[in-house]
């Protein structure tokens, strides 16, 4: 595990931008492409928007890139809760992707199940039987300690079996489908983007506490043959 301190959220942001770019440049140079599996929240925007700007866009060939979803929330794409919506609106309406470069998860005419077991094909398609899969899991972390769709004390933290899966989330009264924890472990690399003294308590917990996933489900996320870094700022890093 790899621990980067940023000294703020843009700092953080620009922190790993550069180190994204760099990351895709040398995959696309290598293997022709570059996969990521995007996040939702507030970090990741900040970082879309620094994406687009000019100091980044042309540092590297988009059409090289494929882009994933690691969970999303079982809304129509017009809900401003929609992780695809906030990311076609900060980025990929702002760089030059064609449509085939994006693969996300369909969450209108269609059951929550069938989706996830539809986008489950999709990636075992592209990644089941190699070493490492998608190239880049960019994940952030709740306030409570959770990644993805994996909330405390849900079944789905533990599942290994199904590359994707979806359930009802009482607490948000609505359908979640998620990537499961052993598609972030297949990742060549994982990169969580945590920023905001809110998250110190947790962040502490989960990096350096007892191994409790299910009180604190981004513990399970341990990539097998992969990279694992944490991008942090000085807020969230305070008890570290």
């Amino acid at each position: 595990m790899q621990l980067h301190k940023s000294k703020d959220i843009d700092q953080l942001s620009r922190d790993f931008a550069d180190w994204l770019m760099a990351y895709a440049n040398t995959t696309i140079e290598a293997n022709g492409s570059f996969s990521v599996a995007l996040s939702g929240g507030s970090t990741p925007k900040k970082l879309h928007v620094l994406l687009t700007s000019e100091a980044y866009k042309e540092k590297t060939d988009w059409s090289k890139w494929h882009f994933f979803m690691g969970d999303e929330r079982f809304v129509p794409f017009s809900d401003d809760r929609s992780n695809a919506k906030m990311c076609y609106e900060t980025l990929l309406n702002h760089v030059p992707v064609k449509d085939d470069q994006i693969h996300f998860y369909q969450t209108e005419n269609i059951q929550p199940a069938d989706s996830a077991q539809a986008y489950e094909k999709m990636l075992r398609g592209l990644f089941e039987g190699k070493q490492t899969g998608i190239d880049l899991v960019i994940l952030g972390m709740g306030d409570d300690g959770h990644t993805l769709s994996l909330f405390p004390h849900q079944p789905i933290i533990h599942e290994t079996a199904k590359w994707v899966d979806s359930f009802w989330l009482d607490a948000q009264d609505m359908y979640r489908i998620t990537m499961t924890h052993p598609v972030a472990n297949h990742a060549a690399s994982v990169a969580f983007l945590v920023a905001g003294a809110g998250k110190q308590q947790v962040l502490k917990e989960v990096l350096e506490g007892q191994f409790q996933p299910d009180i604190y489900p981004s513990q399970i996320i341990q990539p097998v043959n992969g990279e694992l870094h944490w991008f942090v700022d000085e807020a969230a890093a305070a008890l570290l």
